[in-house]
């Protein structure tokens, strides 16, 4: 088994923030779901910051009885728990292993002390909190995907230690616990590379949460935008990818020559009004003994202070955090940043709360920008201050750092299976750091913008909530299935999705698409999966009992291997078709009766058959199974992945489910 995993945040390192108005539920999903009132949403990740008013407890009734669990304060009497946070625990004997020495009682709390798990945890079940905003940007009422539901946080994660923050002893043991204590969700934001699920904890210990009718929810990784990149890849997982909301924070980089480019920024501070100062690359503000290459990505040690001193510095995105380079800049005596992406984050601009003026645009803009310094001996500018803007169009489309399939350890399995809200999302922070999380960052603030996939996976666990609510008795496989047919693909200006280079989108960035919380209320009909179907699925992988029995308590014995690419899942994905394969299907109505007919976009150089073209639901619970022909009618269109997709509708209904094809 691997080490440990890490988290999914961008931070302002390359990891953000998350918001819960990304996805909203309308007023009366939310009120026929009670808001998610009593399902219990359990959190692995960094702790709580009790204090935050997303966990208050005023209006909430007695604990739930079927809760198990603690509140582990033995060691830090100030951490509380209440109605509403209804258990917390700390898990770091895999940590102390590690680290090799024994760790200090400040160890020994399930408290946050960097606002990931605060964050994490209140977006999926915070309560309504009005008047939440980042230095006054972005004013609202916070509201968590479930705000009526109870919460636990199971804090896995630390500082850092060879390279690894959260252990995979420490994550099996908080799984085993959530299990324990009675949730009904589980929400992981964190993960590693791709690895086979006998070595992965998240996909050990979340098969053992399924088992007992758990919703696991996982963020996908931060690794985009490059392909294969996508973890947590378990069929019984969620996996949950990161797109943009219709949301902006505009702060314009306004030159000499009186161009202005739109960037993005949650700086407090601002430059004195329309005054222009010195502009100047960061390349050309270096220390006589640091490089070019380190002083554009205004890394620590590199900037002059002589060459910065009074200047708007211009820095380059990659390898240190955003919030980093602006302060080094501040340090070197810089007034203002310019951020300029790198060529992979292309147009993904994102708003951090920078300690210093400072603005955040996109790679064209950015070259731009180099050219003009490059044009004139004084070259000159001025960053506007920070606005809040909503309905902005296009969204979502697809973050760059969000990972992306096809998945690498089984093929057959399209991963990511949703995308959600996950760039500069604001919720509930901790009041031990600043929004930066830098050591010299002293301000504090009780919500804050973060960006990853760790934001928008608790979006989905919040949804998840809604529906553990709504329909108590449905299986880990049924919501996930209610959550992926009812997405969409499609933006706000009614387009495809688009990706961070303004080009069209596909399933291996989102899955079956941008969740629809509404519409996942009342799916029509669902893709089923047992905990049997999960054990023939490792079978067919060529698990043995040994490795088997990491997953399933008692004695499991193989039957004859089944066909994955007829592993009942909402998606239909063949890796390696070789002239053709019929794959087969069954569906439960879990709505009202009706025929459904089925409706194909095939794709591109495959010719897709349904049998039968009609199936009749007489009553809930019923099910009925379809075959799907697929077969190759020009192979050399079909040399990479083409997609298509299947409907089945009763007019009512739409229950959609992505075709991958990828021919030999």
């Amino acid at each position: 088994m691997n080490k440990g995993r890490k988290l999914h945040t961008t931070r302002s390192w390359e990891f953000l923030r998350v918001e819960q108005d990304g996805v909203v539920p309308s007023n009366s999903i939310w009120k026929k779901a009670r808001y998610g009132k009593d399902t219990i949403i359990g959190n692995l990740d960094t702790g709580v910051w009790p204090e935050s008013k997303s966990f208050s407890d005023d209006g909430y009734g007695p604990i739930p009885s079927k809760w198990k669990g603690i509140c582990q304060n033995d060691n830090d009497p100030r951490f509380h728990c209440n109605r509403k946070l209804i258990g917390g625990r700390y898990f770091n004997k895999g940590y102390a292993a590690v680290v090799g020495a024994k760790l200090n009682s400040s160890f020994d709390t399930p408290r946050d002390n960097d606002g990931h798990g605060t964050h994490t945890l209140s977006t999926a079940g915070g309560n309504l909190v009005a008047k939440a905003s980042v230095f006054s940007f972005g004013n609202g009422t916070a509201k968590g995907g479930s705000p009526r539901a109870r919460v636990a946080a199971y804090k896995v994660c630390w500082p850092p230690v060879e390279g690894e923050e959260c252990l995979d002893a420490d994550i099996l043991a908080a799984f085993d616990m959530a299990i324990h204590d009675g949730v009904d969700v589980v929400s992981v934001s964190l993960g590693g590379d791709p690895v086979d699920f006998f070595n992965d904890s998240t996909a050990i210990g979340s098969f053992h949460a399924i088992k007992h009718g758990i919703v696991v929810v996982c963020s996908g990784g931060n690794s985009g935008p490059a392909d294969g990149t996508v973890s947590n890849l378990a069929p019984w997982q969620i996996t949950v990818g990161a797109s943009t909301m219709d949301r902006e924070f505009p702060s314009y980089v306004v030159l000499g020559n009186n161009m202005r480019y739109k960037g993005q920024s949650l700086s407090q501070k601002v430059l004195p009004h329309q005054k222009l100062f010195p502009l100047v690359s960061a390349a050309d503000a270096k220390l006589a003994n640091a490089s070019v290459e380190t002083a554009l990505l205004c890394q620590a040690g590199a900037i002059d202070p002589e060459k910065a001193t009074g200047k708007v510095l211009v820095c380059l995105r990659g390898q240190n955090a955003r919030v980093d380079k602006g302060q080094q800049a501040a340090l070197a005596g810089a007034v203002g940043m310019v951020l300029a992406n790198d060529i992979l984050s292309d147009n993904e601009i994102i708003a951090d709360a920078h300690v210093l003026p400072a603005s955040h645009i996109n790679y064209t803009d950015g070259l731009l920008v180099f050219a003009y310094i490059n044009s004139t001996k004084n070259p000159i500018a001025y960053i506007t201050p920070v606005t809040t803007r909503i309905g902005t169009k296009p969204a979502p489309s697809m973050a760059a750092f969000s990972s992306k399939g096809p998945n690498t350890i089984t093929p057959e399995i399209l991963k990511p299976d949703i995308t959600a809200p996950g760039v500069s999302v604001i919720a509930a922070f901790t009041e031990a750091a600043g929004p930066t999380n830098l050591d010299l960052d002293k301000r504090r603030v009780r919500f804050n913008s973060i960006s990853g996939t760790s934001m928008s996976c608790p979006h989905v666990s919040g949804i998840v909530g809604l529906l553990k609510t709504l329909y108590p008795n449905w299986s880990p496989a049924a919501i996930k299935s209610a959550i992926m047919t009812t997405a969409t693909t499609l933006d706000n200006l009614n387009e495809p999705i688009l990706n961070a280079s303004n080009i069209k989108a596909g399933p291996f960035s989102y899955g079956a698409g941008h969740v629809q919380p509404n519409l996942a209320m009342d799916p029509g009909l669902v893709y089923e999966l047992a905990t049997t179907d999960y054990l023939n699925f490792l079978c067919t992988l060529g698990y043995n009992e040994t490795l088997i029995s990491l997953f399933s308590d008692n004695p499991y014995k193989c039957p004859k291997p089944i066909d994955l690419a007829s592993f009942n899942y909402p998606s239909i994905t063949v890796p390696n078709l070789v002239g053709s394969i019929t794959v087969t299907r069954t569906v439960k109505n879990v709505g009202s009766p009706g025929i459904y007919k089925a409706q194909v976009r095939r794709p591109t150089g495959i010719s897709v058959y349904v049998k039968p073209r009609k199936l009749k639901f007489e009553k809930v619970g019923e099910e009925k199974t379809f075959s799907v022909t697929l077969k190759v009618k020009n192979a050399r269109a079909v040399k990479e992945y083409v997609f298509g997709e299947l409907i089945w509708s009763d007019n009512v209904h739409y229950v959609r489910s992505v075709i991958a094809v990828k021919a030999v």
